[in-house]
């Protein structure tokens, strides 16, 4: 029994054996020249070597020699095992008779008693130095074709050739980099693959081992190798230029050796030398153009043939279940870069970032990408998506193809034991799931309706009117103080407050006569009557009774500017005052009369002694308020263009809004409204950089303008270029934050207040007349006026920021700045995209110096840009 186990087990392994020798493998070239001789070897490996090998060569192809037999063998001992392998080549030297493709037959060949046969292959036979049609016919270099009289084999060569030289942009092109030979190689040194400016690159093929095959160039048949092969996809218009590939070759070179005078020289009279060659490509050079314009909302930049489909990732759902929409396009172009295609959820989906996976060929242009958008229904109901619509342009037929889903419908039913947008707590107490109110979307703010249109003014801080008020304000502090301090001194005066109380001290006295007046008490009335003259007398003219006579009395009135009928009026009263103390009564009337001429006469007196007004300060004044002018010019507003304006951007008639709006511009009138609305319009219409131009006007006219900041920072996160500010000291910064919360002349007049208040605190200072109040009045006094300084340099900051012209945008798609103001010698810096702003540095012969917010600076053509 055991010998029987052992003989199958060993018939087994033979058979096995047997198998695994099912084939003859072959070793030949796949393209040779006609009445060249090539090789081609038939080779059999295993533990027995093969018997009856038979193989005939086809009609043209001569056998020169052979079959040649080469046989090998190896034994390994493993563990004390012992294997035992042979190798069986067959070799023939075949010459071809004619050109052609051949099919060779197969090879024949025993072992063990098994027949065993190679698979046909072909040979490609070719002319010797003529033009003939092959598969790499396409490889030479320089990409020229060959003529009928072809050129000598070069040894040695590498050549880069490309699938397309003229595409679009975004659309793939494979570039392969081969090496020719006719000579054997050593090694290679110094390899230099190309740069791909411009594209996007994907290195495809990158072979470990060199396998070489045969392929005609230019009439002639080369070992042909691939080194390289990438696929380029353009990522802007233009001619780009792709850099030569280099490298060293080591090739072997047989030469002849000196001879030595020994009969030895004529076996041994060659030698292998290395020689080092380098290789380079031709330069090349691909044309690519711009996309036609006219590209639909939901082209993202796809290029090629693709298709798209859409599904949910569960079928069943429950609120606050999590679940995702899967879109897959397929198909053949930049697949590698494809965007996410525009999803539109219900707006009580909650959306989270969406994920994309790719399942593509090496190259990543042929396969499909898969866009993940997760949510979260916090609702239930039942909702229908609209169809996912993706455009993409077809380089073949040159056109936008817009390729679009069925619409989805979501079934989300409610979780039980949970209200709308809430859950259930482990005590069955129901809690509510409160939510923010989150952004669905984002967009530029809406237009100004009204506004009230100005011709351009200047600047309120720094002009005439502002120092004129100024100089007003410390006129008026200063006439205060004089003021204040001559009401002191008065105070101060006992004699001098006499005379000033003597006009009311009199009028008082008289009062008591009017009353014995009325009366009719003719002695007591002369007796007031007199005493109240004396004693105007004693206190007006600082007179005592021992000087009181009627002379005196006379001759110090008209000293002190009383005319001289009105001093011998007073004269006279008095007279009658005596005269009627021992006279009869006179009556009435004559008491009345008296009574009310020292009314008139001590009234025209005291007017006569009193100072006259200073009505050169007063002119004074007059004259420096009329320098003020009207804050507010009477600018007839273009009403029915503005009107027009407005109704055109509301019906979405973007283009003639702005033609209406631009009229009123041009007239002369502005407005931060104007510029405004002239920014929206232009947005919405798709002028991007003119947009940014219009905003940027209306951020001079009023910085602190949150709309108009607003807008600016939407527009320009929708421009291409990404450029890195230099840090700014954060001391600055604030201090430009703090002046852009108020306009200019807001601060100006800020600056007014604050130095009126600076000035009165001053005054409290000075004129206080307790500690509490002089200290108060002091610090108050340095607190406003440094506050007005702070205004008075916000002002500033803002006026000298609206009048410098140093600033603008670049309104072409793409410009160039080159290193000098000239076309043809510059070199070309770097490529600014149109709404990118640009500070003005200096400007030459239609160029004009500019510099980045990173510090770049280089020559743009003037018509590129245009001044904010």
């Amino acid at each position: 029994m055991k010998r029987t186990i052992i003989s199958a087990l060993l018939a087994a392994a033979a058979a096995i054996s047997a198998l695994a020798q099912t084939r003859i493998d072959v070793q030949a070239p796949n393209m040779v020249e006609e009445g060249k001789a090539f090789n081609v070897v038939f080779v059999v490996e295993g533990e027995h070597s093969p018997s009856d090998f038979r193989w005939s060569a086809p009609e043209g192809i001569d056998v020169q020699w052979g079959p040649q037999k080469g046989t090998s063998t190896s034994v390994s001992i493993v563990n004390g095992h012992t294997s035992k392998s042979s190798k069986t080549t067959m070799t023939y030297v075949l010459v071809a008779s004619r050109t052609g493709t051949f099919q060779m037959g197969k090879a024949t060949a025993k072992v063990s008693g098994n027949t065993i046969s190679s698979k046909n292959f072909m040979i490609e036979v070719v002319a010797s130095g003529a033009s003939t049609s092959s598969s790499g016919g396409h490889s030479q270099q320089g990409g020229g074709g060959s003529s009928a009289q072809s050129s000598p084999a070069k040894e040695v060569f590498i050549t880069l050739s490309l699938s397309k030289k003229s595409v679009v942009v975004g659309e793939p092109v494979t570039a392969t980099l081969k090496l020719y030979r006719t000579v054997d190689i050593a090694g290679f040194e110094d390899v230099s693959f190309p740069t791909f400016n411009g594209f996007w690159s994907q290195e495809v093929v990158a072979p470990t081992n060199i396998d070489f095959h045969q392929e005609q160039v230019s009439g002639h048949v080369y070992d042909a190798a691939l080194l390289r092969q990438w696929v380029l996809i353009p990522q802007k218009s233009g001619d780009l230029a792709i850099d030569p590939a280099e490298l060293v070759c080591l090739v072997s070179q047989v030469t002849r050796r000196a001879p030595t005078g020994t009969i030895f020289d004529q076996f041994n009279d060659t030698q292998y030398v290395t020689v080092r060659k380098r290789l380079s490509t031709s330069a090349q050079t691909i044309h690519v153009s711009a996309l036609p314009s006219g590209a639909p909302a939901s082209f993202s930049g796809g290029v090629g043939k693709f298709s798209i489909r859409a599904y949910v990732s569960k079928d069943s759902l429950r609120t606050h279940d999590a679940a995702s929409i899967m879109v897959t396009v397929s198909g053949k172009g930049n697949v590698s870069l494809l965007e996410a295609p525009a999803l539109t959820l219900p707006p009580d989906f909650e959306a989270y970032d969406v994920k994309s996976s790719s399942d593509t060929d090496r190259s990543g242009t042929s396969g499909s990408r898969t866009f993940e958008y997760p949510f979260i229904p916090r609702s239930s109901g039942h909702f229908v998506l609209p169809p996912v619509q993706y455009s993409y342009f077809d380089p073949d037929s040159r056109k936008y193809v817009t390729v679009s889903t069925d619409s989805l419908r979501i079934d989300v039913a409610r979780t039980q034991g949970v209200s709308q947008g809430g859950q259930a707590s482990s005590g069955g107490t129901l809690t509510v799931d409160r939510q923010g109110v989150k952004n669905l979307g984002e967009d530029i703010r809406f237009i100004r309706p009204r506004t009230k249109l100005d011709e351009p003014r200047p600047f309120f801080m720094g002009s005439a009117p502002y120092w004129a008020i100024a100089a007003i304000l410390l006129a008026i502090s200063a006439c205060l103080y004089f003021a204040f301090r001559k009401v002191a001194l008065m105070r101060a005066d006992v004699e001098g407050s006499r005379k000033r109380k003597a006009t009311g001290m009199a009028l008082r006295r008289l009062r008591e006569a009017g009353d014995f007046l009325k009366k009719d008490l003719y002695t007591a009335f002369y007796e007031s009557l007199h005493r109240s003259l004396l004693g105007f007398v004693s206190d007006k003219l600082s007179m005592d009774m021992a000087s009181q006579t009627k002379e005196n009395i006379e001759h110090a009135l008209t000293e002190r500017g009383v005319k001289a009928d009105v001093a011998s009026r007073f004269t006279a009263l008095l007279d009658a005052c005596e005269f009627a103390r021992y006279a009869p009564n006179a009556g009435h009337e004559a008491m009345d009369s008296h009574y009310h001429e020292a009314l008139d006469t001590i009234t025209l007196i005291d007017s006569s002694m009193k100072k006259p007004a200073p009505k050169a300060a007063v002119s004074a004044l007059a004259i420096m308020l009329l320098l003020v002018p009207a804050m507010h010019l009477n600018a007839q507003p273009a009403d029915s263009l503005w009107n027009a304006g407005v109704e055109a951007y509301t019906q979405g008639d973007y283009e003639a809004a702005s033609a209406s709006w631009n009229a009123i511009a041009e007239s002369g009138m502005e407005s931060v409204e104007l510029y405004y609305n002239l920014g929206n319009a232009c947005f919405k219409d798709g002028n991007l950089a003119r947009a940014i131009l219009w905003w940027e006007r209306a951020g001079k006219l009023d910085p602190s303008d949150r709309d108009v900041r607003h807008n600016l920072e939407f527009a320009r996160a929708q421009t291409l270029d990404k450029i890195d500010s230099v840090p700014e000291f954060f001391l600055r910064t604030w201090l430009r934050k703090a002046s852009f919360a108020l306009r200019s002349n807001v601060w100006a007049a800020l600056s007014l207040v604050l130095f009126a208040l600076a000035l009165a605190m001053l005054l409290l200072f000075l004129l206080g007349s307790r500690t509490g109040l002089r200290r108060t009045g002091f610090f108050t006094a340095i607190a406003a006026f440094l506050l007005s300084l702070a205004c008075l340099g916000f002002a500033s900051m803002q006026k000298k920021d609206a009048l410098r012209h140093d600033s603008a945008v670049v309104m072409l798609p793409v410009a160039s700045v080159k290193s000098a103001p000239s076309e043809d010698s510059a070199t070309s810096l770097f490529v600014l995209h149109e709404g990118t702003t640009v500070k003005i540095v200096d400007t030459v012969q239609g160029y004009t110096l500019v510099e980045l917010s990173d510090g770049r600076q280089g020559w743009i053509s003037t018509k590129a840009i245009e001044i904010i």
